[in-house]
């Protein structure tokens, strides 16, 4: 029998017992509840006209007009533009032949952006937007006037359609991206679609996404045994203001404004699409091009050659006030235009050779002695925004950066990210000279008694530019005699546009001229451009595969705010750079245009799209004097 002491221990012991299973149900109570407020917040049911990536909507759900179009902007009349080379296709989904431009100008998405937000997209083909607080699916209710040009109504089933295509015939690129994000699509009624999205993938902008989703006719589909990877001079059938009017194959387009339009009266859209016909003229030629625009044949032109801006509006039209110059500022992400260099051929492997390369390409006497002072160089894939990294790495951006240290070049930690080499006013820059020659003795391609450099199986250290524009001609050639001085055997081999596409897409090719920039709000299509999984693809020009990029990429996209954001960009455009697989070109910070004295604009346009064939419009009276002076047709 227990003494009374021992029995009093006993019933402590006991009390204690219960007290502590007491606490422990009264605890995995608050646990439970908390998982029920987090579930119950979870889908907290948020219906909405858009939806931003950071922060709230610019625009409320009844707002009359976007800000900057003018909102009463007459109807009418034709603008017409030029372009290169020539099209044999209307299929720009595909890898086959060649696609004209605006092919896909008849197709809209479900959401669309605008051109003073950064982060936000709004409802265009559909009504409004369901999804959680976490964003782990979406639902899009389709509005019930939307129809496609043929006056067929727009139904769940042409997005699940939409999806399906793009998922199992898209480019191989954008395949891959979407597999990783969607978990499914369902038809939840005619006018109600479900997306879900995987569980491990970031949610930031997975909406965003799929609401860009370009919506094609099931039935035309059907109907017409179309095929996505196959070309065709047959054009989508889609709900687009516009459809295409006629074509001469490979010289000229037409795309009409279809009167009928369904959503020409939607706040979205108003003071848009205000020209009654959009030219695109074909040439093969820059100058012939401009020659054309002197006598008329086109009406707008965005210049791209310094020399002729500076020097070649001097022609009567111009100097009699009936062709204008305009230069609206462009606060968009630089194009990031750049000669890139293929790191599928076995003389690039080295980043040393890369690196020399570059070295030899001046900018400065060529924006002086060629450019006519008109550029600014480009130095980031960020270039004309506060993404671009600067100096050495922050302690923010070393927190992102440490952990991959093993994977990284040394000198993303010690040094500067490279941008562009800087060198003297002369073309051939002695100090870069013999610095680039350090560089590729030291990796192993010494000059020879021929005076050019080989490796120690006797190679030649060739290259070749891949060039399909005569106005690069004078671009080019001064960088090839500077890497000949070099020893390098420097080569351009001047192609036509289908030789340029067939070899761009298959990968022959040595150094070609190609456009990296990306955007201010950058998600998985930095997938397309920079990772490993796209190298096969044609958005990876240069081949680009490093496992620590992948893991950069994966810390931009799960970025939850926009200084998060900022912070990983930075560091991913630090690394990018080291890689030095580009030699970057040049850029403005202004858009240079001349057109015939017939168009209008906004006084102030948005600070990211010049939009001339959005919301500029023509102006009758102006048009009819032109026509009465003989200066157009």
């Amino acid at each position: 029998m227990p003494t009374r002491q021992q029995s009093e221990a006993l019933a402590a012991d006991r009390l204690s017992g219960t007290m502590i299973r007491l606490f422990l149900a009264i605890g995995a109570a608050i646990a439970a509840l908390s998982v029920t407020f987090a579930q119950a917040r979870a889908e907290e049911i948020i219906t909405a006209h858009g939806i931003s990536t950071f922060g709230d909507l610019k625009y409320a759900a009844d707002f009359k007009h976007l800000d900057y179009v003018n909102p009463d902007a007459p109807k009418g009349g034709e603008i017409s533009e030029w372009t290169s080379g020539g099209f044999d296709s209307m299929n720009p989904f595909t890898l086959k032949g060649r696609a004209a431009a605006l092919s896909t100008i008849m197709l809209e998405g479900l959401m669309e952006g605008v051109a003073d937000e950064v982060d936000s997209v709004y409802c265009l083909l559909c009504e409004t937007i369901e999804y959680p607080a976490d964003r782990s699916w979406v639902i899009f209710n389709i509005r019930p006037e939307a129809r496609f040009s043929d006056g067929s109504p727009v139904t769940a089933e042409d997005v699940l359609f939409s999806y399906d295509t793009f998922r199992t015939k898209g480019l191989s690129s954008y395949r891959t991206v979407i597999a990783q994000q969607v978990e499914s699509a369902e038809v939840l009624d005619t006018r109600r679609i479900r997306f879900t999205f995987k569980k491990d993938f970031p949610k930031r902008d997975l909406i965003q996404v799929v609401g860009g989703l370009q919506i094609f006719s099931k039935a035309d589909f059907e109907r017409n045994g179309r095929d996505l990877e196959a070309s065709s001079l047959e054009p989508f059938l889609g709900t687009g203001p516009y459809m295409l009017d006629r074509m001469d194959v490979g010289t000229r387009i037409v795309y009409k404004r279809n009167p009928d339009y369904w959503g020409k009266d939607l706040p979205i859209n108003v003071g848009r699409q205000n020209f009654d016909s959009i030219r695109i003229e074909y040439f093969g030629d820059y100058q012939a091009a401009f020659e054309a625009f002197k006598s008329g044949a086109y009406t707008f032109r965005n210049e791209a050659s310094s020399i002729i801006w500076a020097t070649g509006y001097d022609f009567p039209a111009f100097v009699n006030g009936q062709v204008k110059k305009d230069t609206p500022h462009n606060g968009n992400v630089a194009s990031g235009q750049a000669f890139v260099i293929n790191l599928r051929r076995p003389q690039f492997q080295d980043v040393r050779v890369r690196e020399a390369i570059g070295l030899m390409f001046n900018f400065e006497w060529s924006n002086a002695s060629l450019f006519y002072g008109l550029y600014a160089r480009v130095n980031s894939f960020w270039e004309n925004s506060d993404l671009a990294a600067t100096g050495l790495p922050s302690d923010a951006e070393l927190a992102i950066l440490e952990p991959l240290r093993d994977l990284l070049p040394p000198e993303v930690f010690t040094e500067d990210p490279p941008g562009g080499d800087v060198s003297g006013p002369r073309q051939l820059d002695r100090k870069n000279l013999r610095r680039a020659s350090a560089l590729l003795d030291e990796a192993g391609w010494p000059v020879g008694p021929d005076g050019m450099r080989h490796n120690d199986k006797g190679d030649l250290l060739k290259v070749e530019f891949l060039n399909d524009s005569q106005s690069f001609d004078r671009v080019i050639n001064p960088y090839v005699e500077n890497l000949r001085a070099l020893g390098v055997d420097a080569v351009m081999n001047r192609v036509d546009d289908a030789q340029m596409t067939n070899r761009e897409r298959s990968h022959d090719f040595d150094i070609i001229t190609d456009h990296l920039g990306q955007e201010l709000t950058p998600g998985s299509g930095l997938q397309q451009y920079f990772g490993s999984a796209s190298v096969d693809d044609t958005f990876n020009a240069m081949g680009l595969q490093s496992e620590a990029v992948d893991k950069l990429i994966s810390v931009v996209e799960a970025a939850k705010t926009r200084s998060d954001l900022n912070v990983a960009v930075r560091a991913l455009d630090r690394v990018l750079r080291q890689y030095r697989f580009w030699v970057p070109q040049w850029y403005k910070d202004k858009h240079t245009v001349a057109y015939f004295d017939m168009y209008e604009r906004p006084e102030t346009l948005p600070p990211y799209a010049l939009g001339e064939l959005d919301f500029w419009w023509y102006n009758a009276e102006k048009a009819a004097k032109l026509k009465a002076a003989g200066v157009l047709d």
